[in-house]
């Protein structure tokens, strides 16, 4: 039925965003997701077969997931309901079910989507799947997070995810090409800050139209065109796209993580920045390069725990912005240092044999005997005091009876490890010997 603002054809007329007022009218005009929308696409052989499934779309703002889901509904003769996950609660939900249940009775299918559907609670999200199961609605959901670490395995199961890509310049200029041509002008900026635009939209084709859309309102007059500076000015710069809470943030600290390990300082140091001009927390920085220090780097060169450690304390006494410098020494520290994950490694083995032996208790000659009956029951009877040794190293058996003895710890040839190694090899021959 027709709203009164429709009936009065007012609706046309009411002011909408320049974003809204582009929405593409066809999956054919959507940008940056053929691989989805081709040819050989998986939406596009599901429209032309008629049969729609659900759907998790995962990507990142304004790359088209509400978009596409409302045009899915509209070639496939669906009814479309859309919910944010932010807004809606159980009392909602129940409303859009009843109303499908409805729906399906008088032979039409339902769209359900549902914006930030990684928002909705494990009890919440198990209330689709009956409905999903049945028929009653088609689930389409999006998330800017990983579905693996926000979503039930029982809803992942029922639904295809499908991720979508970041826009890129091209997909970016069809989109100015069509806000110019909604003008009827071209958009008042000169090449280079064009460019710049492209850069500040960071792959988020709403956020371009916004921005494009702020420039056409400041600059009326015809023949004035804005520079870099002067468009930053007007459009006042957006931060960088990095949500804290959100894959960005597990994305970028990979990349730090990723590049430190694998020994490129320039990378470590400008992944370090984008997080730190994301607005990170700058302790959370320094907890993962705490880690990296143990994981990758290890006894290859201790000191990287104590650099990093150093490193931390320093940020609480000098705080921001002086203190990342610090965070930033250590970073290229730990990329710069030897690196070995043989303590890492070993750790993994001696847990793993730990679980498997069971509670084993200690073999009785490394136990002290503080009473005398402990005394009569063996404790500490034979132990070797390895000091009075001549070597230092007395090669006594220190595993509990039932597990053999074993080599958990093999050091590299890198760093410090390279002593290390030599060292055991010198003491494993002590004991073969004894």
């Amino acid at each position: 039925m027709a709203t009164l603002f429709e009936a009065a054809s007012l609706e046309d007329n009411a002011p909408r965003p320049l974003a809204d007022r582009l929405r593409p009218k066809s999956l054919d005009d959507v940008v940056g997701q053929e691989h989805l929308l081709g040819a050989d696409g998986i939406l596009k052989r599901m429209v032309e077969a008629g049969r729609l499934s659900s759907i998790i779309f995962w990507g990142p703002p304004g790359s088209g997931k509400t978009t596409i889901a409302r045009l899915l509904a509209k070639h496939t003769g669906h009814h479309y309901e859309q919910l944010t996950a932010i807004h809606s609660g159980v009392q909602d939900l129940r409303k859009v079910f009843a109303s499908a249940r409805t729906r399906r009775a008088d032979g039409f299918g339902t769209v359900l989507f549902v914006d930030e559907v990684h928002r909705f609670n494990r009890a919440q999200q198990d209330s689709f799947l009956p409905v999903m199961e049945d028929g009653t609605i088609v689930l389409i959901g999006a998330t800017t997070e990983n579905p693996s670490f926000e979503l039930n395995s029982a809803l992942l199961s029922r639904a295809s995810v499908l991720t979508l890509n970041r826009l890129d310049d091209t997909a970016l200029e069809v989109l100015l090409a069509r806000a110019e041509a909604d003008a009827g002008r071209i958009l008042p900026i000169e090449p280079d800050a064009r460019e710049a635009l492209l850069h500040m939209a960071d792959g988020d084709g709403r956020g371009l139209l916004n921005l494009a859309e702020e420039i056409f309102g400041a600059l009326q007059g015809e023949g004035e065109r804005l520079s870099v500076t002067g468009m930053t000015r007007v459009v006042q710069r957006r931060a960088p796209l990095y949500d804290k809470g959100q894959d960005g943030h597990y994305n970028l600290i990979s990349a730090l993580h990723k590049s430190v390990r694998g020994s490129d300082p320039d990378a470590a140091l400008y992944w370090l920045a984008r997080m730190f001009a994301g607005g990170e927390d700058p302790l959370y920085i320094a907890r993962r390069l705490v880690r990296m220090a143990v994981e990758d780097i290890g006894m290859a060169d201790p000191q990287a725990l104590v650099q990093t450690n150093a490193a931390k304390d320093a940020y609480h006494f000098l705080g921001s912005p002086e203190g990342e410098l610090a965070l930033a020494q250590a970073t290229l520290y730990l990329a710069s240092a030897p690196k070995s994950n043989a303590a890492y490694v070993a750790f993994k083995r001696a847990s793993k044999v730990a679980r498997e032996a069971g509670s084993l208790p200690p073999p009785k000659h490394i136990l002290n005997a503080p009473t005398s009956l402990m005394k009569e029951q063996g404790y500490g009877a034979g132990y070797e005091y390895d000091h009075d040794s001549e070597e230092g190293f007395s090669g006594q058996n220190y595993f509990p009876e039932g597990v053999a003895p074993q080599a958990f710890y093999h050091p590299t040839d890198r760093g410090l490890e390279r002593e290390i190694a030599q060292r055991l090899e010198a003491w494993r021959k002590l004991k073969e010997g004894r």
